[in-house]
């Protein structure tokens, strides 16, 4: 939301800057994003340099038949010679004048100009040079009363400070200027004006009622509540006054005509949108309101044709649709030039539905980013009364008496009962009657004292956003002021935080991962569908229950992630196109994966590390080590053997790895992940030159299986026995089988197997390979004589043979 400070210091000027007013309404809630200078820029007093003047003279340049050689008057005697190329200056115009050392919208320095022998001492403006309006064809009249040699800023708004504020959904009171200002009001004590929709204009009680030549009908009040037309005679279109095309540009609006803008500018004061009909154009005595019909068509005001669903609803006459309920109105039945009746409009519309509808269409707009968030139907009204008096003062409108006004029941005003012990218990701190009284006054809420409590009725603009005992004590601590609460701690028993096990267990991992040399990265959980392609996934694999988003974003991000793969590769490209090659990156986040459009998704806990490029950087006395298979297994194994996890590997992994390079991670016995490198082929899809190493885990898999407690033992008064073997086993057998057999038959004294050399060769034949393992033999409670290692060795030697059809070497 766009506030322009002049406009809201208009309705609550608490005498602050933009700054401080921007630090005061975020602390009260209204968060500022940002303060931007719209116009003439403010800074070493160069507002003085733009005067009012009066052109005594306008003769043709001697040099060129587009110039104008004027004298323009100031204050006295003082008159400058101007250079002008607008065709509109004549003799006797009031005029806005530069004067030279001004510093114009945009930066640039105003200074004497010789113009085809002719030396202009400034320059006369335009709309458009002074961004309080569009019109470049020619220069600003202004009226006759404005004072030659004043300065423009007593006249006009031509350069203002913008507040740029993010409203909270649930507040769409604040995405008006009166809005704001009563915020404000509230903060500081400031004066509020009065509300600019409470009072009407006058009508003649003679001549035909609006409801003589029109008549509305709503199909479903829960999609419109309230719809309400005031009918206007005699409008004379035109542009706007200056002061209106100033404040529609400061707010981000584009200037129109006299009876568009004047929709713009109930909407951004009061937050009710509006809409204006040529009453001549449309067909029939009637607008109907009521849902689209399958496939039913519009062309809107941006000269686009909406096609439509029934979820829609559309503003119809006796031809068709002529606008799509609270989002944008149709070309058929524009103000124009030409129009002499207005029909305005002033309705509300059901918040879910108009999102909805947005969505679909892609079309969002100020009026359906108002309605999305849910107006009171009250506010209809008040939009049509500041509506009214504005078409008769700004387009020469004469106002048919009578209002059409077609509602549902509207709903009963919320009166809420404030305990202040209550307050007091959940703020920590003693707020007295009277000081949460005046804040909820100031704030519009109706409030009586009684015992130990007060009695509240909501006002009709925040009606769907307070509506309990709790949504009021938060209102009086914005506004008193949350950094001023004391900090204490929570008033009940046991109400001491902690981390759950497999919270704790989670920490542990990324910390681990972290002390190696990662980085975490936090990549967005929605994808393109396109990514899941991209991984050259079979057709039935589980990362293909893809849970597509209803009303996405975009296409990039119309999909559930099913792995985190895709986020880490775009990560590492978008890193590797900036020249940043050494990566070694992990992060913890969720997948999705879908049970069909009845279910909910699958969610599982994912832990992914990527590296890439040089894994280990080149000391004196070691090479540059690169990203491999090996590399990201060294990671596997010290994070499961921190995790105290029962793991191991088999071969396979996903179809996006490199065959030969990759594992399946088992955990406890169940199937907890993968790591390998990365498919070329899948690399080059992603924009990666060289295929990094990737790992993924289940990490609620993972914790599920790592020990409940730890069993800690003396390894220092029992050494251990130390043994050296080598099993000649077929190509085909894993290390890892090897590995299993032999824990299997030594029984519990074996503690360790390590896998330390591998022999292909004459000595072991075709086909078969030699596998040297190192085995630690240890007691808890003596040291292992010979004789009993030698026995089971013999026993690794039988279930060798018997198992794996395996021989030792001697």
């Amino acid at each position: 939301m766009r506030v322009p400070l002049a406009w809201l210091k208009e309705h609550c000027d608490p005498g602050s800057g933009a700054t401080e007013l921007g630090r005061l309404l975020s602390m009260s809630g209204t968060e500022l994003e940002r303060i931007t200078r719209v116009g003439v820029p403010s800074d070493d007093g160069n507002a003085s340099y733009f005067r009012i003047g009066k052109v005594l003279s306008a003769e043709r340049h001697p040099e060129a038949d587009r110039l104008s050689v004027c004298s323009v008057q100031l204050a006295g005697s003082d008159t400058r010679t101007i250079v002008c190329g607008a065709p509109n200056v004549a003799a006797g115009e009031t005029v806005l004048v530069a004067l030279p050392g001004a510093v114009m919208p945009g930066g640039t320095k105003l200074g004497r100009a010789d113009l085809r022998g002719v030396t202009s001492d400034g320059m006369i403006l335009s709309e458009a040079e002074l961004e309080i309006g569009t019109d470049t064809s020619g220069i600003v009249v202004l009226p006759d009363s404005y004072e030659a040699g004043e300065p423009a800023t007593g006249y006009l708004a031509i350069g203002d400070d913008v507040l740029e504020l993010e409203v909270n959904p649930n507040r769409p009171d604040c995405m008006s200027v009166y809005g704001v200002a009563r915020e404000l009001h509230a903060v500081t004590g400031a004066a509020l004006s009065p509300d600019p929709g409470a009072e009407d204009v006058e009508t003649a009680e003679d001549g035909p009622a609006a409801e003589d030549g029109l008549s509305v009908s709503v199909d479903d009040f829960s999609l419109c509540p309230r719809f309400t037309v005031r009918v206007f005679e005699d409008v004379k279109i035109g542009p706007s006054p200056l002061w209106l095309k100033a404040r529609l540009m400061t707010a981000g609006q584009r200037p129109i005509n006299n009876v568009v803008d004047i929709t713009n500018y109930v909407m951004l004061l009061l937050g009710q949108p509006m809409h204006a009909y040529d009453l001549d154009k449309l067909a029939g005595p009637e607008l109907h309101v009521r849902r689209a019909k399958e496939g039913e068509r519009l062309v809107t005001l941006d000269g686009e044709q909406r096609v439509f669903d029934d979820d829609a609803v559309l503003i119809c006459d006796a031809r068709g649709p002529v606008g799509i309920g609270g989002i944008m109105g149709g070309a058929e039945s524009e103000v124009s030039e030409g129009t002499t009746r207005v029909a305005m409009e002033g309705a509300t519309w059901n918040g879910p539905n108009i999102l909805k509808t947005s969505s679909k269409l892609s079309l969002r707009t100020e009026a359906s980013a108002r309605f999305e968030r849910r107006l009171h139907p009250e506010l209809a009204l008040r939009g049509q009364r500041l509506a009214a008096r504005l078409m008769v003062d700004l387009a020469g409108a004469r106002m048919q008496p009578g209002t059409i006004d077609v509602a549902g029941e509207g709903p009963p005003p919320t009166r809420l009962r404030l305990r202040l012990e209550r307050l007091e218990s959940m703020l920590g701190d003693r707020i007295e009657a009277d000081e949460g009284a005046s804040i909820l006054e100031r704030l519009g809420f109706g409030v009586e004292r009684s015992d130990g409590a007060l009695e509240v009725e909501v006002p009709y603009f925040r009606h769907y956003d307070v509506t309990r005992e709790a949504d009021l004590i938060e209102e009086v601590a914005r506004i008193h002021g949350v950094d001023k609460l004391p900090s204490t701690l929570p008033a009940r028993e046991r109400a001491v935080g902690g981390l759950t096990r497999d919270q704790k267990r989670r920490r542990l991992a990324q910390d681990l991962l972290r002390g190696r040399g990662l980085s975490e990265i936090v990549t967005n959980s929605f994808i393109s569908p396109r990514a899941i392609e991209q991984l050259r996934l079979p057709d039935g694999d589980e990362q293909r229950r893809v849970l597509h988003i209803g009303n996405p974003l975009s296409e990039e991000q119309s999909a559930m992630r099913t792995t985190l793969l895709p986020g880490m590769l775009d990560t590492a490209r978008h890193n590797i196109d900036r020249d940043i090659r050494d990566l070694r990156l992990f992060e913890a986040g969720r997948v999705f994966y879908s049970n069909g459009p009845d279910r909910l998704p699958d969610e599982q806990l994912h832990l992914g590390v990527l590296l890439a490029a040089a894994f280990q950087p080149a000391t004196w006395r070691s090479p540059e080590r690169q990203a491999d298979f090996y590399a990201v297994k060294a990671l596997l194994v010290s994070l499961l053997e921190a995790l105290r996890v029962d793991w191991r590997l088999a071969d396979g992994g996903p179809a996006f790895l490199h065959p030969g390079r990759a594992a399946e991670v088992l955990a406890g016995g169940h199937e907890a992940g993968w790591l390998g490198e990365l498919n070329p082929l899948v690399a080059s899809s992603f924009g990666l030159d060289e295929p990094p190493a990737v790992m993924e885990l289940d990490l609620e898999v993972v914790l599920a299986a790592t020990a409940d407690s730890v069993q800690y033992e003396d390894l220092i008064s029992v050494p251990a026995v130390f043994q050296d073997i080598a099993v000649i086993v077929d190509e085909a057998v894993e290390a890892q089988t090897v590995v299993d057999t032999v824990r299997a038959a030594a029984g519990p004294e074996l503690r360790d197997v390590t896998v330390f050399d591998l022999y292909r060769g004459e000595q072991v034949g075709d086909g078969r390979k030699s596998v040297a393992l190192r085995l630690e033999f240890r007691a808890a409670d003596r040291t292992l004589t010979d004789d009993e290692v030698s026995g089971r060795r013999e026993r690794i030697k039988e279930a060798l043979a018997r198992h794996l059809e395996a021989s030792l070497r001697e």
